[in-house]
């Protein structure tokens, strides 16, 4: 390991100690040991007349048990969560480290786990302001600019790649278009980049959730439309309907007007899309215990059931009720309404997600009853922006992401690896065509949210295998490229 006391280096402005606490982890059988370190980040990398020189403790961690020196660095651009989830969940990246010799580099997001940058304050409105894509971004460069200065002496020796998956695989794709000088080239896992810049239609995720379960059977979409058609009829009925609707679907507190119908409507959306997203071929512990295949199961236990509002209780059960203990279902508890359609939680880390998606992230998708099998529910400009007005003072900007960073004109870069599942209800948010030689995509037949990044498992179908190969391959060639034009 590298020591502490070596990892200080100079920026023009302020000493910046790199990684300041090392506190060493234990991590899983199969996963090299890292070390927890703290960096010490600016508040505001672009105005520096607003907050000084002032910074706060980004965490970072860090693996060098198969790095040889001069070895590039696997960099994971952090997104929304605590980076040691993060890290529990990514398993090819930290295989391709034993290959390439690499050292591993797993960057917290600032506002997300320990990297709060004002506290306990963090959330306070007027403390929000510094939350954008583009700090997270100046965050990560700055950081690369001191870890190769420390590990490489030399910051033109060792090559970086970036990985993410989701909105960190959207944060690897901008990392590679906007600081090239820094990096040689990313993987993005189920990166929704031109959904969350607002260039997609606006229908198509929870349409794609639907043809999850249609793809099993064609009568398990019915089946739910069914359930919600009754719910429908009763809620008609006014306060004994309500009350019945809530008898039926377990809650802990019945549904006292219209408005509280409608989030149970969300809340059993957002079941079935994290059904959809996690439909892996085994099963998962990691957060909510799914079985494997859980569209397929849940779709079982739709069909089972005796009517559609019993079998749509009993498919989220399997999400909101992994443990089997509950006696009633506390929707204030498991979702709460957001910028983010799909909901938010009561975790402190949902606050920080609503706010970016108040601001630059756009994520308008709505339901139709058409196209899909829920409710309609038009989330719109006017909603999002009704939100965000009322919960932080602030008006989204549509748009700006897709400015800044190229809209759906990738071809201009190089050397971007897009990888989505075909069962991911994302993955239409994505890059599914190559834009280019060097911008490819990789679509998994059979494979779900993040599958690739994800630790291999026996039951991995060969898809995934290959694409793992594929990713490998270009990496390397990467690693070699950037290796040979600066000898």
């Amino acid at each position: 390991m590298v020591a502490v006391d070596a990892l200080t280096v100079r920026s023009s402005v302020v000493s910046l100690t790199l990684l300041l606490v090392t506190v060493t982890s234990v991590s899983a059988a199969r996963d090299p040991p890292y070390e927890t370190r703290y960096f010490h980040q600016y508040l505001d990398h672009f105005n520096l007349a607003s907050h000084g020189a002032n910074t706060f403790k980004e965490r970072v961690l860090v693996s060098d048990a198969f790095w040889r020196k001069g070895g590039p660095i696997f960099f994971y651009t952090g997104n929304e969560g605590p980076i040691t989830s993060i890290w529990n969940e990514i398993g090819f990246m930290k295989d391709l480290t034993a290959k390439f010799e690499a050292l591993i580099v797993f960057a917290e997001h600032r506002y997300y786990g320990e990297s709060l940058p004002f506290g306990e304050n963090t959330f306070a409105r007027e403390n929000m302001g510094l939350l954008t894509v583009e700090q997270a971004l100046a965050d990560y460069a700055i950081l690369l600019s001191n870890l190769t200065a420390v590990f490489c002496q030399d910051p033109d020796v060792c090559p970086v790649i970036a990985f993410g998956g989701s909105y960190g695989g959207v944060l690897s794709t901008f990392l590679r278009l906007k600081y090239p000088n820094l990096v040689a080239g990313a993987l993005a896992s189920s990166a929704n980049v031109y959904m969350s810049a607002g260039l997609t239609p606006g229908n198509e995720l929870f349409q794609d959730v639907t043809e999850d379960f249609r793809r099993y059977n064609p009568r398990c979409p019915d089946r739910v439309r069914e359930g919600f058609t009754e719910m429908e009829r009763l809620s008609g009925q006014g306060k004994q309907g309500l009350l019945e609707v809530s008898s039926r679907m377990n809650l802990c507190s019945p549904l006292q007007d219209r408005a509280d119908l409608v989030n149970m409507y969300r809340w059993v959306r957002e079941a079935f899309t994290v059904l959809a997203m996690e439909d892996l071929p085994y099963s998962i512990s990691n957060g909510p215990s799914l079985p494997a295949y859980p569209v397929n199961a849940s779709c079982d236990l739709l069909l089972k059931a005796t009517d559609g509002i019993e079998g749509i209780i009993q498919a989220v059960g399997m999400l909101y009720n992994f443990t089997s203990d509950l006696t009633c279902f506390d929707l204030h508890q498991d979702f709460v309404p957001c910028a983010d359609p799909t909901g938010c939680s009561l975790m402190p880390g949902a606050k920080a997600w609503d706010y970016q998606t108040c601001t630059e992230i756009s994520l308008l998708e709505s339901t139709n009853n058409v196209t899909d099998m829920f409710p309609p529910d038009a989330f719109t400009e006017e909603t999002r922006v009704a939100h965000c007005w009322e919960r932080w003072g602030v008006t989204p900007r549509p748009g700006w992401l897709a400015t800044q960073f190229w809209g759906k004109d990738l071809s201009p870069s190089s050397n971007i690896i897009f990888s989505n599942g075909d069962l991911d209800p994302w993955r239409r948010g994505g890059v599914l065509q190559n834009v280019s030689s060097s911008i490819v995509a990789m679509v998994i037949e059979g494979g779900a949210h993040m599958m690739d990044l994800r630790v291999p498992n026996p039951a991995d179908p060969q898809s995934v295998i290959r694409v793992r190969q594929q990713e490998a391959d270009l990496i390397g060639q990467w690693i070699r490229e950037a290796t040979n034009q600066r000898e």
